[in-house]
């Protein structure tokens, strides 16, 4: 793979966990294809494959789509956020006031109570969570959760 632009564009979770799958089946290709490799190609895949194995146990990308990617950035279009603080919100898929103010820079300033408040609703009604998680979370509002 070369890259072109380094800074041409920001990749979400869910986009990197694609493009992690098409290499995979790539190397395995190149494996069977090539052995004199294998032992390299395997020894550098495999910190990938750490990256994926946290990205679809501890990150909402596990439960995202195309389709729910491109729901979520047309519902942020209203929202005067950079593309940076999209992605932050996409990759976190933040539940509370804090969380907001973390992924999006002067935030007291640039936004409303009330801004928050929808921004909130919208994240979660159009990011899909982990439903055992929020079952859970639901039946123990003392547990905390990994998100």
């Amino acid at each position: 793979m070369e890259v072109r632009e380094a800074n041409a564009a920001m990749l979400s979770n869910y986009e990197f966990y694609e493009l992690s799958e098409v290499m995979e089946e790539k190397r395995k290709e190149m494996v069977k294809n090539n052995l004199s490799t294998m032992f390299y190609e395997v020894c550098v895949f495999d910190f990938f494959l750490c990256d994926l194995e946290y990205l679809l146990n501890h990150t909402p990308c596990a439960h995202q789509n195309p389709d729910t990617v491109k729901e979520f950035l047309t519902a942020m279009l209203p929202h005067k956020l950079t593309k940076a603080e999209k992605l932050q919100l996409l990759n976190h898929r933040p539940q509370t006031a804090v969380e907001i103010q973390l992924m999006v820079e002067e935030s007291e300033e640039r936004l409303t109570e009330e801004q928050i408040d929808k921004l909130i609703q919208k994240v979660k009604d159009v990011l899909p969570g982990d439903p055992q998680k929020e079952a859970n979370a639901s039946a123990d509002p003392e547990m905390e959760t990994d998100q």
